[in-house]
């Protein structure tokens, strides 16, 4: 199978390599020789730079590693995993995966364990028709996990989602691991790329279309629809465009041939609703402000609100001498009487690296799982709370409980803030 590609083609190399006698000996059929494109005309000579800045092109040695492995799977039935709570990144990525591997005859289900609650990704699922299934624990229990070969971890590398434990113990092999995020956990699959320095795993994606691993073909609604996708989780991702490094515009402007602005437009254009505009006034009663840092705890949430945190989030950091801001709170899902904390932090202090700050800030659990982590300008904590959880009834207990967890967590950001000060004050 030859890897399509809408570039000129310019200089030729193979996806074979020379035997190694201490490697297993690989099928024939999955010998590939492609040849390697060069930048489309419209876009210049750029990519000669581009390229030489990321190790001779880790871009094209990455896409012939995933059609190396895509081969090696081929007729197989695969789950791509996301976060629980699923950003445009990461949905419009694992779209773009799904079309990928069809031309391999892999079948994938796109799957989260939470909810869509920012309006802006129930409009992008909802105006694209973006094919994403939200299957809780109790619904993978009811699944045939047998029929699955392979799981596939996309803008997260699966310590963010409750599906991880349960496909685990189905024992079905990780086939493919790509992200943006600083690395999580150590991982063991097929194919792994993780590149902590680009600002979106949408970036990732179109490079992967870039060097022809999908043809996209602007006469195709499909096409259009997930590279407007991918525009929308690149924008997401880099603060619309404004951290994008040199790879993001290269990716932007390669998306601008194929992506329909007026769809784009209609999913940014979609209102917040009013009980996230609530929380937001919540956090913005609620916050406290130290050495440019705000932090805001707003109490219990329901489940299906709980994007109103990184929205608060949003809205804080744009506070006069305010550089960072953490907004988080008790999030209830009424069915399953579970409880977890969730935070969010934003920052526009190019020295502050959120996912070591959250990392320093509430450490590991038991396991060695971190409660948390993030990328550039942007990160996140969800901290399970365990015997705690439910049993809300009685509002005295409720307040007492929210009461002992929002001083905690402020003990632990305070310590970083302002060490000097003792954050928990007596009477």
């Amino acid at each position: 199978m030859q890897l399509n590609s809408s570039f000129k083609q310019s200089e030729s190399f193979s996806l074979t390599k020379e035997p190694n006698p201490e490697e297993p000996e690989v099928d024939k059929e999955a010998e590939v020789t492609i040849t390697k494109p060069s930048l489309p005309a419209s876009i210049g000579e750029g990519v000669g730079i581009y390229t030489g800045q990321r190790n001779n092109s880790l871009a094209f040695q990455k896409s012939e590693e995933l059609q190396k492995t895509l081969l090696l799977h081929r007729h197989e039935r695969q789950l791509i995993i996301l976060q629980d709570f699923p950003d445009p990144d990461a949905l419009s990525c694992a779209w773009t995966y799904q079309l990928i591997a069809q031309q391999y005859d892999i079948k994938c289900e796109i799957i989260y364990a939470g909810t869509l609650s920012h309006q802006e990704n129930i409009a992008l699922v909802k105006l694209t028709g973006l094919p994403a299934q939200r299957w809780t624990p109790q619904t993978l229990k009811g699944k045939d996990l047998s029929c699955y070969q392979g799981l596939v971890f996309i803008d997260n590398q699966g310590t963010t989602s409750q599906l991880l434990s349960a496909v685990q113990q189905a024992g079905i092999p990780i086939v493919a691991v790509i992200d943006h995020h600083s690395l999580q956990t150590d991982i063991k699959a097929d194919f792994v790329d993780i590149r902590p320095y680009v600002r979106a795993t949408a970036t990732i994606f179109t490079q992967y279309l870039q060097t022809g691993l999908l043809s996209l073909d602007s006469s195709i609604g499909q096409h259009v629809k997930c590279a407007t996708a991918l525009m929308h989780g690149l924008r997401s991702d880099t603060n619309r465009l404004m951290q994008a490094q040199e790879e993001d515009f290269m990716a932007a402007a390669y998306l601008s041939r194929f992506y329909d602005a007026q769809l784009l437009n209609a999913i940014l254009q979609a209102n917040r609703s009013k009980r996230v505009m609530d929380v937001i006034e919540r956090s913005l009663k609620n916050r406290i402000v130290q050495n440019n840092f705000s932090i805001a705890g707003v109490g219990y949430l329901r489940y299906d609100d709980r994007d109103a945190i990184p929205q608060a989030a949003d809205f804080l950091v744009t506070e006069e001498n305010v550089h960072t801001a953490v907004v988080y709170g008790i999030v209830h899902d009424e069915d399953d009487e579970l409880e977890v904390v969730i935070g969010s932090l934003r920052t526009t202090k190019l020295t502050l690296d959120p996912d070591e700050f959250i990392k320093e800030a509430f450490g590991q659990d038991s396991t060695g799982r971190f409660f948390g982590g993030g990328r550039t300008g942007a990160g996140g904590f969800e901290i399970p709370m365990g015997f705690l959880s439910g049993s809300n009834e009685n509002s005295a207990y409720a307040r007492m409980k929210w009461e002992v967890f929002d001083a905690q967590i402020k003990q632990k950001l305070l310590r970083l803030v302002n060490p000097k000060d003792n954050p928990i004050q007596s009477e």
